[in-house]
């Protein structure tokens, strides 16, 4: 299913003038860096958007009733979760990642999770040492 995803998103992107699978082939890092801020600056405004679907604001009548964070917009709230997933999915494009390659990582990145969560994880304690055995098995990665 993600293969699908990231193939739907390619041909989405590429319509509207952000050929990231051409971007892999011919990898460009300036070109790639401004694509990639452009879906950063876009899911951030998703993330708004999602936060809007709960009373976040401390001084507004809900919060002051008791009922701060809560979930106001399931259906909405719903959408915008999936609007990340336009973003993420071509911000993995940018920087050069399949669907596979990402599941890959993503694996990787959860064992390194699971042992943070083992070894009583710390931010105080923390460093990004155990990141930097997460790679990709390709010759150019």
């Amino acid at each position: 299913m993600l293969d699908e995803m990231f193939r739907l998103q390619g041909e989405l992107n590429k319509r509207i003038g952000y050929d990231t699978q051409l971007l892999r082939e011919n990898f460009d890092p300036v070109k790639a860096g401004q694509w990639l801020n452009d879906y950063i600056i876009a899911a951030a405004n998703e993330l708004e958007e999602l936060r809007n679907c709960t009373f976040w604001k401390h001084w507004c009548k809900e919060a002051k009733d008791g009922r701060r964070f809560e979930l106001h917009d399931l259906q909405n709230a719903r959408v915008e979760v999936i609007d990340l997933f336009f973003f993420l999915i071509s911000m993995a494009q940018c920087v050069g990642l399949s669907a596979e390659e990402v599941a890959e990582l993503y694996k990787q990145k959860l064992k390194v999770n699971h042992d943070r969560q083992n070894s009583n994880y710390s931010m105080a304690n923390k460093t990004e040492s155990d990141n930097k055995n997460i790679r990709l098995n390709r010759k150019n990665s």
